[in-house]
């Protein structure tokens, strides 16, 4: 007489990063469609100045360039500070490595 357990999962419902790659491309599709239309709703010329530079852009695409820009900003401040927190783990990976060596000779 067969027991009565858990009902087997089914190995096709479970997380895989192809499956999170699909999602993750699908939800930045429809952010470039809300950025498209966004851009194209406010094409209005305005006058731009920063440090003495002047120019002319359709506002939709002076804001979507700030957000890139704030976008490669946090980036580049998020990349350094992987970089230092994995030179500080090498430092103290290779000093637990020397005194566990110094222990054992």
């Amino acid at each position: 007489m067969p027991t009565a357990g858990p009902p087997a999962k089914d190995p096709a419902a479970k997380f895989t990063r192809a499956g999170a790659l699909w999602t993750s491309l699908i939800a930045g599709f429809l952010i470039l469609i809300l950025l498209l239309i966004f851009i194209t709703q406010n094409m209005e010329t305005m006058s731009f100045t920063f440090l003495g530079w002047h120019w002319s852009l359709p506002l939709g695409v002076a804001m979507l360039l700030a957000a890139i820009g704030g976008g490669l900003l946090t980036v580049t401040v998020g990349t350094v500070r992987i970089l230092q927190l994995r030179r500080a783990a090498k430092k103290i990976h290779v000093a637990a490595l020397k005194a566990s060596g110094a222990s054992a000779g």
